[in-house]
């Protein structure tokens, strides 16, 4: 049984004196630097000279500087530049300060558990990862609330990773939701499993077969779209607030037998077995290694399959529906 962490299990009196470094200040970036600054901590950011990114750092009141810069003065180097970028960040940037008592910590493990950055043993290693979008940990954090997320320690050199760790949990918003002890190969092999297999490749690999089996049989793009794509928000909030027996038991009971009686014959075990080998190809590196080579060729697949995404015929139907809903979107 995992370890929970929470509100009470953390001292942010951990983080006096400490100047923490947010490197990258994106969705996590921006939403980090500014939770964990409410919460009394200095903090700083690095981002590229000129970017959108760097004017939007300032203009949020932070000292903004080189990543260099930030790691040299830094006792706590938070990296949160895409994971592609950051073994670049690293080597050219972050390793030459590295020094006795600082700590590295990241947000997601992918790059410490495929060894394309490999730290010092005199730092302290330490992730903590909020389970939710930036933007959102941002809105919990100023209305007094917080996700959950989990924590992870690498390298324990100063003896005190993991309680640094949950003082930082804390000031970010995660410890109101409850932080879960775990390792950086759980915690990245089991995001990137859910990112292909669960609610990112898995759902939208059901939803778009989905539409393309009733439009094929007659039914019209507009209402296969609605059905499938548009009722996805609320099924999948019930399921966040209810579970999966407290979603079925709120749907009608024509629903809640269908998706009872059914679900195994779309679900069968030829899926589980696609699963378990994409599971093995994210334990043995095969995906990060060609996601890596991926980009250090300019991302040619990746853009022609997000091309791809666009072309889809359920895409042209959600856009015409969409449109007629404007407060679904926001600028």
């Amino acid at each position: 049984m995992a370890k929970m962490y929470y509100d009470q299990d953390a001292d942010l009196s951990l983080l006096k004196n400490k100047t923490i470094g947010i490197i990258g200040y994106g969705s996590q970036g921006h939403a980090q630097a500014l939770n964990l600054r409410d919460s009394g901590a200095r903090v700083i950011v690095a981002e590229a000279p000129g970017s959108d990114a760097w004017k939007a750092a300032e203009k949020a009141g932070f000292s903004v500087s080189e990543a260099a810069e930030v790691a040299r003065e830094a006792d706590i180097i938070v990296l949160l530049a895409p994971d592609d970028l950051q073994p670049q960040i690293y080597r050219q940037s972050i390793e030459p300060q590295l020094a006795s008592g600082k700590t590295l910590q990241f947000a997601h493990g992918f790059n410490i558990y495929y060894h394309q950055i490999v730290p010092p043993p005199a730092i302290d290693v330490t992730m903590v990862a909020p389970k939710i979008h930036g933007v959102l940990l941002r809105k919990l954090y100023t209305e007094g609330q917080g996700p959950p997320g989990s924590v992870a320690v690498h390298q324990d050199a100063s003896g005190k990773a993991l309680p640094v760790s949950l003082a930082y949990a804390k000031a970010i918003g995660c410890t109101r939701g409850g932080v879960v002890e775990t390792t950086f190969k759980e915690e990245t092999v089991t995001d990137i499993f859910n990112e292909q297999c669960g609610i990112g490749g898995g759902v939208v690999g059901i939803l778009k077969a989905g539409w393309e089996v009733l439009v094929e049989a007659g039914y019209s793009e507009e209402t296969a779209y609605l059905e499938l794509f548009h009722e996805l928000k609320g099924v999948a909030d019930l399921i966040n607030s209810y579970g999966i027996p407290g979603m079925i038991r709120r749907c009608s009971q024509t629903a809640q037998f269908g998706i009872m009686s059914r679900q195994r014959r779309v679900i069968d075990d030829s899926i589980k077995e696609n699963m378990r080998r994409v599971l093995r190809e994210i334990e043995d590196g095969t995906f990060a290694h060609q996601w890596l080579l991926e980009g250090s060729i300019g991302h040619p697949n990746y853009l022609t399959l997000l091309s791809m995404e666009d072309e889809h015929g359920s895409e042209a139907a959600g856009r015409k529906l969409r449109e007629l809903m404007p407060w679904l979107t926001k600028p």
